[in-house]
C-alpha cells in the first residue's frame, strides 16, 4: 500500500500523482494503546473472538483464529444499507473503475474513500460491511463491530474503517478500532481508520473522477499533449492553450491524470498554474 508519491520538501508536503498510494492521501486515525486496554487479548482470545461472514447468502462464523479459511471472494456484505426519508447519512453505490462493479457507501465519506482506491490503489476487489466481529472486553462484556471495506490489493487484504475526526473521540468507538486493528493483525492484514484527507486532495479527484471514463481519441489531443510534455512539464492552462481546442483538452487532461499516464502535485489546487508532467518527470 505505501507508495513513493508523498515528498517532504522543507515544511510542504507534495504528493505525485502519477506515483502515489492511498495512504499518501487520507489522515488516519492514532490508536494509542490506551484505546484496547479493555480488551481481552489473554491467551487464546482468537478463538474466543469470532467473526461472521455472508457467503453465498448463508452466514458462516467462524473464531478469529480460523479466518484465513474463509471464502473471501464470495463474500457479501454481512449488512445491506437502507435508504429511507430524513436520513442523516447519504448513501448510495459508487461504480469503480478499477474492479467495474459497484460498490456501496452509506456516507460521503465512505465515497471519498472508494474514490480514492480507486485512483491510487492497485485493486483486485473490495467487499463493503465484511463481516460481524464479536469480541470480548476483560470484563467479560461482548461487544460486535462491523468494519466497513476490505480491500484486496495485490501485496494484501486491507480492513479499513472510515470515520472522520470530529466523529471519532467516543471512547467505546476507538475501543472497536481498537479490536479490528488486533484482528487484522492476526490475519497479517494492514488496517487503518481513515479519518481525514490531505489539503486540495478530495477536490483534485473529484475533478479527475469526472473524466475517468473512456474517451475519443480522433482530435489527437492527448497524443498531442503528451508529446508537448517530453520536453519537460507545464502549466495545465499553458498545456491545454497549445492545442487546437484548448475547452477539449482540459477533459483529456484529466483524463490522462486519473489513469495516471501524466502526474500533477495533489497538495496544490489543481488550477491552470499547475505543473503537469510525465510519470517520470516529476517537476521537484
Amino acid at each position: 500500500m505505501s507508495g513513493s508519491g508523498a515528498v517532504r520538501t522543507g515544511v510542504e508536503t507534495r504528493i505525485w500523482s502519477a506515483s502515489c498510494a492511498v495512504d499518501d492521501l487520507f489522515v488516519p486515525l492514532v490508536l494509542g494503546a490506551e484505546n484496547g486496554g479493555n480488551l481481552d487479548l489473554v491467551e487464546g482470545w482468537g478463538r474466543r473472538w469470532s467473526v461472521t461472514w455472508c457467503v453465498e447468502g448463508s452466514e458462516l462464523s467462524c473464531p478469529v483464529s480460523a479466518i484465513a479459511d474463509v471464502p473471501v471472494r464470495r463474500a457479501e456484505p454481512v449488512r445491506h444499507f437502507s435508504w429511507h426519508p430524513r436520513q442523516r447519512h447519504r448513501p448510495g453505490l459508487e461504480a469503480m473503475v478499477t474492479t467495474r462493479r459497484l460498490h456501496g457507501f452509506e456516507s460521503l465519506e465512505e465515497r471519498k474513500f472508494l474514490r480514492a482506491v480507486d485512483f491510487a490503489g492497485s485493486v483486485r476487489g473490495v467487499l463493503s460491511q465484511p463481516f460481524r466481529l464479536r469480541f470480548k472486553t476483560v470484563a467479560g462484556k461482548v461487544r460486535s463491530h462491523i468494519p466497513d471495506y476490505l480491500v484486496v490489493m495485490p501485496d494484501g487484504r486491507w480492513l479499513v474503517d472510515v470515520r472522520p475526526a470530529r466523529r471519532a473521540d467516543k471512547a467505546e468507538d476507538r475501543e472497536c478500532f481498537a479490536a479490528a486493528r488486533e484482528l487484522a493483525a492476526a490475519a497479517g492484514w494492514q488496517y487503518s481508520v481513515v479519518s481525514g484527507w490531505r489539503p486540495q486532495v478530495v477536490s483534485a479527484l473529484e475533478a479527475m473522477r469526472a473524466e475517468a471514463r473512456p474517451m475519443s481519441h480522433l482530435l489527437d489531443l492527448q497524443a498531442r499533449m503528451m508529446g508537448l510534455l517530453e520536453s519537460g512539464g507545464m502549466p495545465f492552462g499553458e498545456l491545454v492553450e497549445a492545442t487546437r481546442l484548448p475547452v477539449v483538452a482540459r477533459a483529456h487532461v484529466l483524463h490522462l491524470l486519473w489513469h495516471r499516464r501524466v502526474g500533477v502535485d495533489l497538495a496544490s489546487p489543481l488550477l491552470d498554474g499547475a505543473i503537469v508532467a510525465l510519470p517520470q518527470g516529476r517537476p521537484w
